[in-house]
């Protein structure tokens, strides 16, 4: 049974992996398409760039979720200590690049804030 559970856990963590890449591939995908449709016009400069990046910042912000996710369901069967703290490092970076890109994104999406580039 624990077998099972493990080969399961795998998968899911697998699954939760695909996803990530999907996101970030779909966010760059739709950040390119909405430069070519709109940015490439006249006149569509500065707020076409930040459309971008806040579409692009979404996507990656959902990525980040999924890899805590597929990193928790590794760790989840019979855990070591030291599989804990490497848990306990990853989920703690990738929470705060979250945190960062998520006020970022609230800078941008209201017009004012943010990085400058």
């Amino acid at each position: 049974m624990e077998a099972w559970i493990n080969l399961v856990a795998q998968y899911v963590a697998l699954a939760s992996e695909a996803m990530a890449v999907y996101f970030i591939l779909a966010g760059i995908v739709q950040a390119l398409w909405l430069y070519v449709r709109q940015g490439l016009r006249p006149g569509g400069g500065h707020g076409v760039l930040l459309a971008m990046r806040r579409e692009l910042g979404h996507n990656l912000s959902l990525s980040l979720e999924f890899l805590i996710g597929a990193d928790v369901m590794k760790t989840a069967i019979s855990p070591s200590w030291q599989d804990i703290g490497q848990l306990a490092a990853i989920v703690g970076i990738r929470t705060v690049l979250n945190f960062f890109l998520q006020h970022d994104l609230g800078g941008t999406a209201g017009g004012e804030g943010g990085s400058q580039t």
